[in-house]
């Protein structure tokens, strides 16, 4: 069985939020997410970084630790993975035959993330997992991840206005989605909202008496250095590094700190020096990244919706500032840049906000190559490029190309500023797929 051609037949039926397809798949299956601890991850930004800190400092701290993320950058496996290691292909495949032999022939069919989201929970039961660290999807109200009853802390990182379409038009529709994960009694941790959206989730806190942290972001230590790339930042008495890059991250490994502390204050044995290690060893690959193209230093990002490119933007001009790329694994010491300007390599999906995305990152002089987003409903790059003229009417250049792969060379071998791909995460994902074939064309 392939993964990609199985799971494509489910595809068809859509994005369909409601929680009775997934409950019944879940009930034929015996309910293995009734035996799995979770910590439940909401917001519009921040989940799987938070997700992620939180996988590794409970894996430092020696427990079997389930975590489940979506979307996936390169393959299915990603998606499920215990002590930070994917599920194997064999196994995905096996799990996969077992949800399907689970779906009722004359019961509505689940929809694609809920197989997936079914066979996270039936690979955790299985594995016997400590706790798991699971990702809302869409929303949180109704979304395949909310079936659980007792969850262990819930987490509530952002909010912002995107996927509206679904969720409701207002912030304060979006915060009544995503407080949908809250539980009674049950904690809740949660970051620095709109003043809208915390009305609405401070509201819900109330009615099911959660006890809550409310969240501020870390403090970034003086001790950082652009030549050394090392990030240090305090949060709840704990100095940890940062390997993940970018302002927002000091609210969202606070975030994570803070659930770690609501564990420990319910028996959960982690000690600093595992929140320390699992902080230092944190991975999220594909959002504010350092990678390489063709031996030249590449930023990579989703920033696929106005907040994540206003996160991305931020960082992007504190490079413009300092005329110099930090040290990456790439390059051992900062690298000198010759003016502010950025290049900008750039396609997006056909359902985002395209022109708030264009404010947050383009200033005059920068260039811009837009492409499509393969194998998705992309934006018409020669629609995106006349909307971008019209929001910087300033930048030196723009183009379009059909391949990504080409317009990466044009774009690294300008030999100018920084050159940043970003603008979809299934972009990113597409670009890590062709990357080695790129470098090592043997």
């Amino acid at each position: 069985m392939e993964i990609n051609s199985f799971l494509h037949r489910y595809e068809r039926f859509g994005v369909h939020l409601g929680l009775e397809r997934i409950q019944a798949v879940l009930a034929a299956l015996n309910n293995p997410h009734h035996r799995v601890p979770i910590v439940h991850v909401a917001g519009t930004n921040g989940k799987g970084s938070v997700c992620a800190y939180l996988s590794s400092a409970l894996t430092q701290a020696d427990y079997r630790v389930g975590r489940y993320t979506s979307p996936h950058l390169v393959d299915w496996t990603e998606r499920i993975c215990i002590n930070e290691q994917p599920i194997s292909t064999a196994t995905l495949q096996q799990i996969l035959l077992e949800v399907e032999q689970a779906i009722l022939p004359d019961q509505p069919s689940p929809t694609q993330f809920e197989v997936i989201t079914a066979g996270a929970w039936l690979y955790f039961a299985q594995q016997r997992v400590d706790i798991a660290v699971i990702e809302v999807g869409l929303g949180g109200r109704l979304d395949a991840t909310n079936v659980c009853d007792r969850p262990l802390a819930t987490v509530i990182t952002s909010l912002s206005r995107e996927h509206w379409q679904r969720l409701g038009p207002t912030l304060a529709d979006i915060a009544g989605e995503k407080a949908g994960i809250l539980k009674p009694g049950c904690p809740a941790i949660v970051g620095p909202l709109p003043p809208d959206a915390q009305a609405v989730v401070e509201q819900r806190i109330n009615q099911l008496h959660c006890p809550v942290t409310w969240v501020k972001p870390a403090a970034l230590l003086p001790k950082n250095s652009l030549e050394t790339g090392d990030n240090l930042a305090l949060s709840w008495g704990i100095e940890y590094p940062l390997p993940l890059l970018g302002e927002m991250q000091l609210i969202n490994s606070a975030l994570a700190v803070a659930t770690l502390q609501v564990l420990r204050q319910h028996e959960w044995s982690i000690p600093d020096s595992a929140i320390v290690q699992g902080m230092a060893q944190a991975q999220w690959p594909g959002r504010i990244q350092w990678v390489n193209w063709r031996d030249f230093p590449l930023l990579i990002d989703g920033a696929h919706n106005p907040a994540a490119a206003q996160a991305l933007g931020q960082y992007v001009n504190s490079l413009r500032l300092a005329k110099a790329i930090p040290r990456t694994p790439f390059n051992r010491a900062s690298v000198s840049i010759p003016d502010q300007s950025v290049t900008w390599v750039m396609g997006m999906l056909s359902t985002k906000d395209h022109s708030d995305i264009f404010q947050a990152l383009l200033q005059p002089g920068d260039r811009l190559y837009l492409v499509p987003v393969p194998d998705h409903s992309s934006a018409d790059p020669l629609m995106l490029a006349d909307l971008a003229r019209k929001i910087c009417p300033e930048l030196e250049s723009y183009d379009t190309c059909g391949d990504l792969g080409l317009a990466l060379d044009q774009a690294v071998f300008s030999g100018k500023g920084l050159t940043v791909l970003c603008g979809s995460l299934y972009l990113v994902g597409y670009f890590l797929k062709i990357q080695s074939t790129a470098e090592d064309p043997d």
